[in-house]
């Protein structure tokens, strides 16, 4: 099946009041002894956001936002793609796919999309223009959900490979954050001939032992948070590498569950100085908590670490050419030195500022320009 067919959300009046009943009839936990985030998502702010969610937010609006570009879904390998596809008006302007990770979605890119397919509007020349393809990731948002194992990394680096084809890019470039960086790069990996550079902003890299007695700040920052990592913030992975099917029954009968199993990552990972409503809104967390919330994908998104996770991390090198941007507040950072031992043809290296996981979310004009620089560079290596 190669059909094509036009996809709207609408999510039925009668969830939305099972939401606002589920909402009304939560039971919440004791307060946390600390006055702070260490032992997870604290209680007033979930008791806040609830309130919120059940009172002010509104999703008929909301889901209007989303809507406003074109969203389609397509068969491959018998599940399900949702995506959005919006075409640029330039006709010089490159196919790009965009990927998100976990806790994320397709929210994520709602401030990058104009900028990227109508770069003339914002700041940048009609070069800079993409026609872009926001997947969802199988088991995440209105994607479907696999009912049998299989569906892990270079499954879906193939099937993404697949959709550019059917949308008649034969020739395209590719971007990713979180599972996306993890699928973008598996992209490269895989070389089919059709992806022509790629660029993401949390690059799978070892560190190199033989730099380990001349660390660079930034490696040694790198080695810290990985370590922190490790400690006090990898709970969440080893439950969803493991037994992802037994947090997704709390998951898929809570709301206030889900949303906190999720919002606690965007404070951890986000450059939010100390909240993560500092630098993304109230409306815009719960736009992607929702996205988890009625397609009850808790359990389903949950399943990409169990299937990716149990023969190991890929560290194959890349040929194609590559593109990192490394943001301060990332889970996992490298250095240019390390990247290039993966990476044989690094295009392009920035260290940034200010941003963490979520760049796309969190820093959108930084994203944007970063993602122009890249394959800028990638264009005039093309033509040398």
């Amino acid at each position: 099946m190669t059909q094509i067919k036009e996809f709207k959300i609408e999510i039925p009046e009668s969830e939305l009041a099972d939401l606002k009943l589920r909402l009304t009839l939560t039971r919440f936990p004791e307060k946390e002894t600390p006055v702070d985030w260490s032992q997870g998502t604290p209680l007033s702010y979930v008791e806040s956001l609830r309130d919120y969610w059940l009172k002010d937010y509104d999703w008929k609006e909301r889901e209007k936002l989303l809507n406003q570009w074109p969203g389609f879904t397509t068969n491959i390998q018998d599940l399900d793609i949702h995506f959005l596809h919006i075409r640029s008006k330039h006709e010089c302007a490159r196919p790009l796919i965009l990927t998100h990770g976990w806790p994320g979605s397709i929210v994520e890119f709602q401030k990058v999309i104009a900028p990227l397919t109508d770069p003339t509007s914002h700041g940048g020349n009609a070069t800079d223009a993409f026609h872009l393809v926001c997947p969802s990731l199988p088991g995440f948002g209105f994607s479907g959900k696999p009912t049998s194992p299989g569906w892990n990394i270079e499954k879906i680096a193939g099937a993404w490979n697949d959709l550019m084809k059917r949308l008649g890019y034969d020739e395209y470039y590719a971007q990713g954050g979180d599972w996306g960086s993890i699928v973008t790069t598996m992209i490269g990996v895989q070389n089919l001939g059709n992806c022509k550079a790629i660029h993401v902003n949390m690059p799978i890299v070892g560190p190199d032992p033989e730099t380990m007695d001349d660390l660079s700040e930034l490696e040694q920052s790198s080695l810290a948070g990985l370590k922190f990592y490790q400690d006090h913030d990898s709970g969440y992975s080893k439950q969803q590498s493991t037994r992802p099917q037994t947090l997704g029954y709390g998951l898929a009968d809570s709301p206030m569950g889900q949303a906190a199993w999720i919002i606690e990552k965007f404070y951890q990972w986000m450059d939010c100085d100390g909240h993560p409503e500092n630098i993304v809104s109230r409306d815009e967390l719960l736009d992607n908590i929702m996205m988890y919330w009625v397609t009850n994908s808790g359990a389903s998104s949950a399943r990409i670490y169990w299937e990716s996770f149990d023969k190991g991390m890929s560290y194959d090198p890349l040929e194609i050419p590559v593109g990192c941007s490394i943001f301060p507040k990332e889970i996992f950072r490298t250095s240019e030195r390390w990247a290039k031992k993966r990476f044989t043809n690094l295009i392009h290296f920035e260290v940034l500022d200010k941003g963490g996981h979520f760049a796309a979310f969190e820093q959108p004009n930084t994203f944007v320009e970063q993602v122009r620089a890249c394959f800028r560079r990638a264009d005039q290596e093309s033509h040398k």
